[in-house]
């Protein structure tokens, strides 16, 4: 287990059951493999993570497919990744 707490906000979790629905194993597999990832290394690894700025300043993006990223936020004083969206864009908020 990684040393970060996972807190899934409640639409993020509307997100992924969107995900889940949609059966596409690839996006299943690469959502998976990120949210282990979190728990790990919240600023490197796959899906190109990248600090955000202007009004989204302290969360940070990894690409999931071509149109959609998950947006987190790491709170190191708690030791907790908290994933607040999983589809869309960022500037579609």
């Amino acid at each position: 287990m990684g040393q970060f707490k996972l807190k899934i906000e409640e639409l993020a979790q509307k997100h992924l059951k969107q995900h889940y629905r949609s059966g596409d194993k690839g996006t299943l597999k690469k959502i998976e493999k990120i949210l282990i990832e979190l728990s790990e290394t919240p600023y490197t690894g796959i899906g190109n993570p990248e600090q955000l700025k202007y009004e989204l300043t302290g969360f940070w993006s990894r690409r999931i497919n071509q149109k959609d990223r998950l947006i987190y936020k790491v709170e190191e004083d708690v030791v907790t990744v908290f994933v607040v969206s999983a589809m869309g864009h960022y500037h579609s908020k």
